[in-house]
């Protein structure tokens, strides 16, 4: 396996690690956001046998003891599962989520006491402004949120919109929801419920200009239309549930 780097918008790289023995023949790619500034952030942190892999990509970026920041959608093994082991190696680096995962996992596993963020708040990373943004239980965990980095409009949208398979960095076409239904038929990952449309269509007020996928392709384009066909889809998904 190896990790790949991508710049999809000034100062947000993109590093992906595509894993052909997940959900084969197509495999599964996980991916990590790393967004420049004064203090940067990175968002995932991939799972803990991942470090080495992912360390050694934002070293080709940037020495790894000046991250700062570091963040996740939710508590998961891809996506929090190697915390302590940027904490280890980042000495000023501080986990920053929401005030449920603070609450209910992140003051526990966290080898250094985590930033709580209201819904709403925003880190300046200087250069960057990262908007925290609840999303309880969208697509999955109470604790779940996205970041939304407000000087180039982009959303950092965690496990919406996953699919399987590797795919280019960044795509500026094509359809972001049609493979997203089919792995969510595959894995049942979205916790389904009358909120999940609805919050899903306040990520699309926010008009990013770039989605940036955890597990797929990094999207430009109408990222709102996107947004709101996708919860389009659960609508349906919800009413197919309820018969």
């Amino acid at each position: 396996m190896e990790t790949k780097i991508a710049e999809i918008a000034p100062g947000i790289y993109r590093l992906s690690t595509h894993v052909p023995q997940i959900a084969p023949p197509a495999g599964f790619t996980f991916c990590q956001f790393l967004v420049a500034g004064e203090e940067p952030l990175l968002f995932h942190c991939g799972a803990r046998a991942m470090f080495p892999l992912v360390s050694a990509a934002v070293a080709r970026i940037m020495p790894v003891d000046r991250l700062r920041w570091i963040s996740f959608g939710h508590v998961e093994s891809d996506e929090s599962g190697a915390m302590n082991s940027w904490l280890a190696n980042a000495p000023h680096a501080q986990v920053a989520h929401s005030m449920t995962g603070c609450m209910v996992s992140l003051n526990d596993l966290a080898d250094r006491a985590p930033r709580a963020l209201a819904d709403g708040e925003v880190l300046d990373l200087g250069g960057k402004r990262m908007r925290w943004i609840d999303t309880p239980h969208v697509p999955h965990g109470w604790e779940a949120g996205v970041m939304f980095e407000e000087t180039t409009g982009t959303l950092l949208c965690g496990d919406l919109f996953t699919q399987t398979g590797d795919s280019p960095a960044l795509v500026a076409s094509g359809d972001l929801v049609g493979p997203a239904g089919a792995a969510e038929d595959m894995f049942r990952a979205t916790s389904l419920g009358p909120a999940t449309a609805p919050t899903i269509r306040k990520l699309a007020a926010l008009a990013p200009r770039k989605l940036a996928l955890m597990h797929g392709p990094s999207y430009e384009g109408d990222a709102a239309a996107a947004l709101t066909a996708l919860a389009a889809g659960y609508d349906r998904r919800v009413r197919a549930a309820m018969g």
